[in-house]
């Protein structure tokens, strides 16, 4: 069955766009390509990930019923993955389902994202 459409870009909602830009210009290399007061995008080539500012921004809860979508990224190393991402603002939730196959971290406004090897 040939696609009915290309996946262009990933938005999350967020309460400061700028500030979590860097936080995923520095976990994916990603530049910003585009930008104003209420939104940030990056990309490559490919999907890009936007952020977009939304009043009274709540995160999800983890775990929690209100979880939406998470973001996986694979890496060669999860030990140091997680520590440079603490050191850039990312929290480690005590509830880490994934046992030895993934680590659940929370970026610095509590988007859920993967890490993996």
């Amino acid at each position: 069955m040939p696609a009915l459409a290309q996946l262009t870009t990933i938005v999350l909602d967020c309460a400061d766009p700028g500030p979590l830009a860097e936080f995923y210009r520095a976990v994916t290399g990603w530049e910003v390509t585009s930008s104003g007061d209420e939104y940030v995008y990056l990309g490559s080539d490919g999907v890009q990930l936007a952020l977009v500012r939304v009043p009274d921004y709540r995160p999800p809860s983890w775990p929690g019923p209100d979880k939406q979508a998470h973001l996986d990224f694979q890496v060669t190393d999860v030990d140091l993955a997680v520590k440079q991402l603490l050191e850039l603002g990312a929290t480690k939730p005590d509830f880490q389902p994934g046992g030895d196959e993934w680590t659940v971290l929370a970026d610095p406004q509590g988007h859920l994202l993967c890490l993996v090897a």
